[in-house]
């Protein structure tokens, strides 16, 4: 008989403490090809903020539960299931069964096996942020060893993700972020320089953070008025890559811009290369499970909360009190 399981979902759209509701769900029964996994550890992200308001581009009808990646044990399999009982997984499921759950469903084509080796709460953050990183780096910007990389938002997940990725492949990385506590944690993930809006102007620290040859490769995570001091400092031929928009507001591409300092303005929609490419992925998450077995990217986890405190989890990346990660961990995770 399988377990009684909880999961949280989105009744009504809002922030999340007026959109979430603990429920008891049934465990679906896995079916051909699909896998049911005690889900040991949740990942939270900002798109899940914007999931529970309705701003992502992926608009469910409630009822639904958010969230995009989590990691657990396999306990039941169904027909043609490309994993195992008890195998360790990350799991990357598809909105409106998202990972807000102590049980997941899924099938083969979302879940990602991982070594025992990997601790739950790291197996749970390493594909989404790490993801991202890697592919904007380098499939999108084809990141080479000696270019300068300038991260914005830094100390978040994709930021944490690109710096010490572009570290490992040789760059010479310039982090932005706000505070001292943030600039600390840049340098110990790698960044060679860290740009701290406390200390003044975006662009005049940018500018003498790149030199007069400017930034190779930019992963801009935030967007909003930071996005046109971006395109100020991009390189001859380099490569502005479009991930996020944390601020809140969407920059605008100046097309006379482009044309006459010869840079290119690229976007990053990972959920799309699951449709389109899902073998790139896969390549992806091979290469990041080997740079973590090696030590070369490990990530910062900001704080594990019980299950039940997802709201809490939640708020405090809206408050943008994190540095890193926010785990929350089911009973018995």
């Amino acid at each position: 008989m399988r377990a009684p399981s909880r999961s949280w979902r989105v009744h009504r759209l809002g922030t999340p403490a007026e959109a979430l509701r603990l429920d008891g769900v049934e465990a679906r029964p896995p079916g051909p090809g699909e896998a049911r996994v005690a889900v040991g550890a949740i990942g939270l992200n900002f798109p899940d903020l914007l999931v529970c308001a309705g701003h992502y581009q992926e608009r469910p009808e409630p009822p639904f539960s958010p969230g995009f990646e989590a990691a657990g044990t396999v306990v039941e399999v169904g027909p043609g299931a490309p994993v195992a009982v008890g195998q360790q997984v990350t799991i990357v499921p598809e909105l409106p069964d998202g990972a807000f759950q102590e049980t997941l469903t899924a099938p083969g084509d979302q879940l990602y096996p991982v070594p025992a080796s990997m601790p739950v709460t790291v197996a749970a953050v390493l594909h989404v942020a790490y993801q991202t990183a890697h592919v904007a780096l380098h499939h999108r910007a084809r990141l080479r060893a000696g270019d300068t990389l300038v991260v914005t938002g830094a100390a978040g997940g994709v930021g944490m993700a690109a710096v010490q990725l572009g570290r490992a492949a040789g760059a010479r990385v310039v982090a932005v972020v706000t505070g001292a506590a943030k600039v600390a944690a840049c340098l110990a993930w790698g960044a060679d320089v860290v740009v701290d809006l406390e200390q003044g102007g975006l662009l005049g620290q940018l500018r003498a953070a790149v030199g007069p040859g400017g930034a190779d490769v930019v992963v801009d995570n935030v967007g909003g008025g930071a996005f046109d001091d971006l395109r100020r400092v991009v390189a001859f031929e380099g490569r502005l890559v479009v991930v996020g928009f944390t601020a809140g507001g969407v920059g605008t591409v100046a097309a006379n811009h482009v044309l006459l300092r010869n840079y290119s303005v690229v976007g990053l929609h990972l959920a799309r290369y699951r449709r389109e490419d899902p073998e790139l992925l896969r390549r992806v998450h091979a290469e990041l499970v080997g740079l973590w077995e090696r030590g070369v990217i490990e990530p910062a986890i900001h704080r594990i909360l019980p299950f039940e405190e997802a709201v809490d989890g939640l708020a405090m990346i809206a408050r943008r009190q994190t540095i890193g990660r926010v785990v929350l961990v089911p009973p018995g995770g």
